[in-house]
């Protein structure tokens, strides 16, 4: 998990729009209405495929350098960033039940302070990935 930012190239349509590919990685294009929409669903494909890459294990490649890509008449590029945490966040945020275990003494002072024992693992947790 982490921040990226990759070059996407734009491609203006016709009708105003714009079509979106990132070349360094697989499956990853979209299309947006106008430049606003277009950068909106670019940060969104982005976080989706690289959130995919994280999940199945796979190798997430290196940026091309702007100068490396071969561009048509028309196109232009422009980077993307996405925050894939941040989008886990968002999109992936139900609920999951977890058994421990811990001494009976830390049980009794917990219980005894109305800790919610969710919340401060919850809490721990995020400390812990965002370090």
């Amino acid at each position: 998990m982490a921040k990226y930012a990759y070059p996407a190239i734009f491609t203006p349509e016709s009708d105003g729009g714009y079509s979106i590919n990132f070349p360094d990685l697989e499956g990853c294009f979209t299309c947006g209405d106008d430049m606003a929409d277009g950068l909106i669903m670019a940060a969104d494909v982005l976080a989706l495929v690289l959130y995919g890459y994280e999940k199945d294990g796979r190798e997430i490649p290196s940026p091309s350098k702007e100068a490396d890509i071969p561009l048509q008449k028309g196109d232009f590029i422009n980077f993307i960033a996405c925050d894939t945490l941040e989008y886990r966040k968002m999109y992936n945020n139900k609920a999951v039940k977890k058994t421990l275990t811990i001494p009976e003494w830390l049980n009794e002072s917990a219980t005894a302070m109305n800790l919610n024992f969710s919340q401060v693992l919850q809490e721990a947790l995020l400390s812990k990935i965002q370090n």
